[in-house]
């Protein structure tokens, strides 16, 4: 088993202190914000001193390959991307306290997804589609090391799903901005360029995202231990169940404790590490 170590910074004390704690002497620097330690042994300890000193870890098996994955599922709102785009929609009518605070109940799993979807977009009755594009224009911007994440995935043939419980205006666009193969989201309703506060069709909630990635999975014909998925989210824990391989990205706690990996001071290009 390999342990990997990353953060913003490793200092040599703290890689010498996990090394003992995991009962190996073979520490191997990958780059300057990566580490392996080799011949690792699994012990809690080391999730603790992780915690204290802002590192990101994660045991590895040693013969994980990023060429034996075949797809890849990712949420959008604050994985993809660094904000929730409803809560920046919101903001632009003045509403963004109200609302953000909705999200962060559903994102917790404090609220049922679809009527916390239902309620936030309906306060938004009335408000000019252009809105909309602003927030993309503006304010829309990629976590650190996505691209560099998913040219990887692309390299050795990795599928990629966009999943969100957000609106297929952002989705769509970001599809062909970033090459990816699949999406899934909501649609709003417009009419007259403006807002109705209401969403179309079937809500994509928690099951909607994890039957769009079975979907996939089964039109691909790959098996679950083939696929990654990443979230956030409460809404994102029945998804990332159907992959065999899970990783909360700057995650809630509900989150964090349900998946295989945390990345929480890294990037998403973090997650290529743990094929190191």
């Amino acid at each position: 088993m390999n342990l990997i170590i990353q953060g913003a910074s490793l200092a040599e004390d703290d890689l010498h202190h996990l090394a003992q704690l995991a009962d190996t002497q073979h520490i191997e620097r990958l780059g300057p914000t990566v580490c392996r330690l080799t011949g690792a042994k699994s012990v809690p300890g080391v999730a603790a001193y992780c915690a204290r000193a802002g590192l990101d870890y994660g045991f590895v098996p040693e013969e994980r390959r990023l060429a034996d994955m075949r797809l890849l599922a990712i949420d959008m709102d604050s994985t993809l991307i660094t904000i929730e785009c409803i809560d920046e929609v919101a903001d632009l009518a003045g509403l963004k306290a109200e609302v953000a605070a909705i999200t962060s109940a559903a994102m917790a799993g404090a609220m049922d997804y679809a009527q916390s979807l239902r309620r936030r977009v309906s306060l938004l009755r009335g408000l000019e589609a252009t809105a909309l594009t602003r927030v993309y224009d503006e304010r829309l911007h990629l976590s650190p090391g996505a691209e560099t994440m998913l040219a990887a995935m692309r390299s050795v043939g990795v599928k990629t799903l966009l999943v969100s419980g957000g609106f297929s205006f952002f989705t769509e666009r970001l599809k062909a901005r970033l090459g990816l193969d699949y999406s899934t989201s909501n649609t709003i309703e417009i009419e007259d360029g403006r807002l109705t506060g209401r969403v179309l069709g079937d809500i994509v909630d928690a099951e909607g995202k994890a039957a769009k990635l079975r979907a996939v999975r089964a039109e691909l014909g790959i098996s679950r231990t083939a696929t990654i998925a990443i979230g956030d989210g409460a809404n994102d824990l029945a998804m990332m169940a159907e992959a065999g391989m899970s990783i909360a990205y700057r995650a809630k706690p509900v989150v964090r404790s349900k998946t295989d990996y945390a990345l929480d001071h890294s990037g998403l290009d973090g997650v290529l590490n743990l094929f190191a």
